[in-house]
């Protein structure tokens, strides 16, 4: 029996990848592991910010949408995304540099447990920094060339809230098919973990009625959760096509292995092989440089370099 060892990453949709790039690299202190292109769409890029390789668990990755209108606020999606950060006073470390920069944050409280700072990018995606204690994946990388302090840094992330209107729907699969275990639960609201004890790979569930949200910029496309290889990949499309479930196929994303599901609520998730990794095309030294492409894309470079536009300087 195999289990889930937390999330791989979280996608998300943007309007303006040089905004985009400036916030989640300059603000948040990330860093920039991969520009390269949405497989299914070369016209678009997908970015993707971590640690320091873009070690699994540690993910940010968006799409860049030019046309992508507001995202209209409902239930049924995936709807805000924790980042662990090592201690109280880093909250207090991020509050002052949030007023310094402009961004819409809440005062320091709690949540799912834990000592909290909710934010907001320029888009409206929602966010929220908690408290690790400590607890971080023996894996990630810690990015000694940010411009945050590493006693301060983002390393990795946490607890991703998913807002339903059936929520023990997303209950019977998170832990009947994939094994989380329930932590606790509230009349509106309940907790799990993939590995019990651990906030990596915790998904924060709640109740609400109403109409779906439309998602447009700001908005989170998928989950990807965590699994070793194709050998586990293939088992758990096993597990997902026996719960009735319509599976993508196993999709060979070069840089990771994956396969897609939409639960009964209707939110995405992937399941993704923690290797190859980012560095599979590149030395970790300049990791995030230039525009990547896979294989079966390179071929058309000079088409897709073409029709994209910078996302560095003014």
């Amino acid at each position: 029996m195999y289990t889930i060892p937390g999330h791989h990453h979280i996608s998300m949709i943007t309007k303006n990848a040089k905004q985009n790039n400036y916030f989640y690299r300059d603000v948040l202190g990330l860093r920039r592991v991969k520009v390269t292109v949405n497989q299914d769409d070369p016209s678009m890029y997908h970015l993707f910010y971590g640690d320091k390789t873009g070690s699994a668990g540690t993910e940010l990755s968006f799409f860049e949408i030019p046309l992508a209108g507001r995202t209209y606020r409902g239930t049924n999606a995936i709807t805000q995304i924790g980042l662990l950060v090592p201690t109280e006073e880093s909250l207090i470390y991020w509050k002052d540099r949030f007023e310094e920069y402009g961004v819409q944050h809440s005062d320091i409280t709690t949540y799912a447990n834990k000592p909290a700072l909710h934010f907001e990018d320029s888009e409206g995606l929602r966010l929220v920094l908690l408290v690790s204690n400590g607890e971080k994946a023996q894996h990630w990388e810690t990015w000694q060339k940010s411009n945050v302090p590493i006693d301060y840094q983002i390393q990795g992330m946490g607890s991703v809230e998913m807002t339903v209107r059936r929520l023990d729907k997303l209950a019977d699969t998170l832990t009947q098919v994939f094994g989380y275990t329930e932590v606790s639960r509230m009349k509106n609201e309940a907790i799990f973990q993939s590995i019990q004890g651990q906030v990596l790979g915790e998904i924060v569930v709640k109740t609400l009625d109403g109409p779906s949200e439309k998602p447009g910029r700001g908005s989170i496309h998928h989950l990807a959760i965590r699994v070793k290889d194709e050998v586990e990949l293939a088992y758990w499309d096993k597990q997902v096509r026996a719960r009735g479930f319509h599976s993508s196929g196993i999709v060979d994303r070069f840089y990771f292995k994956s396969l897609y599901f939409r639960e009964s609520n209707g939110i995405l998730f992937e399941i993704a092989t923690d290797g190859p990794g980012f560095t599979i095309d590149g030395e970790i030294e300049t990791l995030g440089e230039k525009l990547d492409l896979p294989p079966f894309l390179e071929g058309r470079r000079a088409e897709i370099e073409e029709k994209l536009q910078p996302i560095e300087g003014d």
